[in-house]
This record gives structure tokens, C-alpha cells and sequence, in this order.
């Protein structure tokens, strides 16, 4: 058996495991992800960030995300927020603003107080080779007889607008609709799916469906998709993004460069043998 340390944190309902590398006997398996993710025999979480030091002059740390179903992900707002803010909290660097590194390649977040911080995410792209090939340039789509508007933020999302409002948008049965989105032959990695509705130009509601982990309270990466669909519409921004877990703000520029501001607070920590 190997005892792995961990502190679970949760941002907005959104929780995930952080664990450093250089305190683990062997690397971290997918089996052990899963296992660690288990609500029954793990500790629970929606994710494992797993932090690492780095070589790369310029940032303080490297950060690998992974699903719950042992997957990896490139990117999730709430998880990099929380490891932003453990690696603040831990010592790892006494700047408000750094870098850390992730396969989405460099974030940049400026710690605000004890518990926030905004988020440089990078700019936003309508286009993706990768995970939507053959979209037209404005992301736009229909899968599943809805339509769509695609954003790559790091990931990808498939932001959905249910215009009969935000009620409409709390009365979906994400379990039943979203798995077919998710793994629709039109992304052939699987893709994070937000269904979203404006409270007023500058607000909107929004419920998530992520790949790998399924219906989430919280998503920054997906509050951000759709954050980036509405202003595309003619939305305000910032835009106040309205989730089950609370609210994010998301500040899209007219070249879509996105900035993501919210946070993010320990749970526990301690120790499980895998």
C-alpha cells in the first residue's frame, strides 16, 4: 500500500485533491486517480491537481489536472484557481503575480487577498484542429439538435444558449442530455458542454456537464465558454457567471482575452493509502 498526502480544496463546489509530486514514492497511476476521486472508497473529489517544481525559468510550478475517471484534462479554472492558491498559501512563492505552467501552456493569476484571485486564462479561440476539425471560423454548430457555439479556452466547450430562460436552464436533466454532447463524433476529445441563459446583459445562468467527471457544480472553464458565447451575442462583460456553487466573473476582451476572478479555500488535509 502507498500513503499519499493530500489536501482537498473546493472552489464553488468544484473540489479536487492537490497533491505534490516530489512527496509521492512512485508517479501518481490512473488507477489511483480514480481511486483517490471515489466517493465511497477515496476521499472524494472531482479532480487531482498534482503539482510539480520546474525547470522553466519565469514560473513556480508545473501543474497536471486529471479527471476522476483517470483522464487528463488541459485546463480547469476552478482547479488552477485552487492550486494558484495553495501554492500562495504553501510558500511555493510570496508574489501576488507569477506564473505556474499547464498543458494548456502558461496562466498567470495576481492574488487578491487571502481567498481570491483573478486569472489571466489567455485568449480564447472559436477554432480547433484539434478537438472541433472542420468548424467554421465562428465556432458556430448543432449537435444533438441543439445549437452550439464552440469555444477552445485551453479545453474544449460547447456552450449551449436555452433561450427560454434561466428556469429552463435549472430544469435540465444534465444527466440524461449530456453525455451524448460530450462524446458526439463532432469532438473527437470528448468536450465540456455549458448550458446557459442571460439573466440581464451583464449576467447569466449557466449549469455544466465536463467531460470525464459528468454534471459539476462549478466550472471555470465552462462558466468561461459561455461567459464568451454570450458576449459573442451581444452580452456585457465582465459577465457574471451564475452557477450551482456560486458565482464567477469572467472579463472577455474584444479579442476575446479572457480573465477569470473568483476563489477558492482549503478543505482538509491528511494522508490515504492507494
Amino acid at each position: 500500500m502507498t500513503a499519499i498526502p493530500f489536501e482537498k480544496w473546493q472552489a464553488l463546489g468544484n473540489d479536487y485533491l492537490v497533491v505534490e509530486a516530489e512527496r509521492l514514492p512512485a508517479p501518481l497511476t490512473p488507477e489511483q486517480v480514480r481511486r483517490l476521486c471515489h466517493r465511497h472508497f477515496g476521499v472524494g473529489a472531482d479532480g487531482v491537481l498534482l503539482l510539480s517544481p520546474t525547470d522553466e525559468p519565469g514560473f513556480v510550478a508545473d501543474l497536471r489536472i486529471f479527471n476522476p475517471d483517470g483522464s487528463e484534462a488541459e485546463l480547469s479554472g476552478n482547479g488552477a484557481r485552487e492550486a494558484i492558491m495553495y501554492l500562495h498559501r504553501r510558500g511555493w512563492t510570496d508574489q501576488r503575480q507569477f506564473s505556474i505552467r499547464t498543458i494548456a501552456g502558461e496562466i498567470r493569476p495576481t492574488i487578491l487577498d487571502e481567498t481570491r484571485c483573478r486569472v489571466d486564462m489567455g485568449r480564447a479561440s472559436l477554432r480547433s484542429a484539434r478537438d472541433y476539425p472542420g468548424g467554421p471560423e465562428d465556432g458556430s454548430g448543432e449537435v444533438a439538435g441543439r445549437r452550439f457555439q464552440f469555444v477552445s479556452i485551453g479545453n474544449p466547450q460547447c456552450a449551449i444558449l436555452v433561450p427560454e430562460g434561466p428556469d429552463a436552464v435549472d430544469a435540465l436533466d444534465l444527466a440524461a442530455i449530456g453525455p451524448q454532447i460530450e462524446r458526439a463524433p463532432l469532438f473527437p476529445n470528448r468536450t465540456n458542454v455549458s448550458f446557459y441563459a442571460p439573466v440581464d446583459d451583464a449576467t447569466i445562468r449557466a449549469r455544466i456537464f465536463e467531460r470525464g467527471v459528468g454534471e459539476t457544480m462549478s466550472s471555470g472553464t465552462g462558466a468561461t465558454g459561455a461567459a464568451v458565447a454570450h458576449v459573442l451575442r451581444g452580452g456585457d462583460s465582465p459577465v457574471t457567471v451564475r452557477l450551482d456553487g456560486g458565482e464567477l466573473i469572467v472579463d472577455v476582451g474584444e479579442d476575446l482575452h479572457v480573465d477569470l476572478t473568483g476563489w477558492a479555500v482549503p478543505v482538509f488535509a491528511g494522508e490515504i493509502e492507494l
